[in-house]
């Protein structure tokens, strides 16, 4: 089961987006005042939550800045290196969305294929590695 853990002012808010990610029931839901960083899965913040995450030991990979489309506020999100923002303005299922591409990017398998993207080749490369692997002769 994946674990999120919520970390918003806005309550209802909070509770709305706790409600869409547990209806399929594959989701567990925690909304905490801070995040706790040992334990995985992914952590969603507003701009005061991620006030309160330990600039130097998170992994912003993991971490889904929800945020008003203010430059401010995505400047910080930017040097903190968090790459998943959705405005607060926009319909739930973004935040959804965002949610499940931070868990299937951590399930990626490691290594240079994963992290070069050759593993999506298109047909007419995949027919240049064939000639290329084929035997002389």
């Amino acid at each position: 089961m994946e674990r999120v853990q919520l970390t918003i002012g806005d309550v209802r808010y909070a509770a709305a987006l706790q409600e869409l990610l547990e209806r399929n029931g594959s989701v567990e839901v925690c909304r905490v005042e801070a995040p706790d960083l040992a334990q995985g899965g992914v952590i969603v913040v507003d701009a005061q939550g991620l006030d309160r995450l330990p600039t130097a030991s998170f992994n912003p990979d993991r971490v889904v800045l929800i945020t008003r489309n203010d430059p401010h506020h995505l400047g910080r999100a930017w040097k903190a290196g968090i790459r998943s923002v959705v405005f607060s303005e926009d319909p739930l299922n973004m935040a959804v969305l965002a949610i499940m591409a931070v868990e299937l990017r951590a399930a990626r398998p490691e290594g240079p294929a994963a992290r070069s993207g050759a593993h999506c080749m298109t047909g007419t490369e995949h027919k240049r590695v064939r000639k290329q692997d084929a035997p002389a002769g």
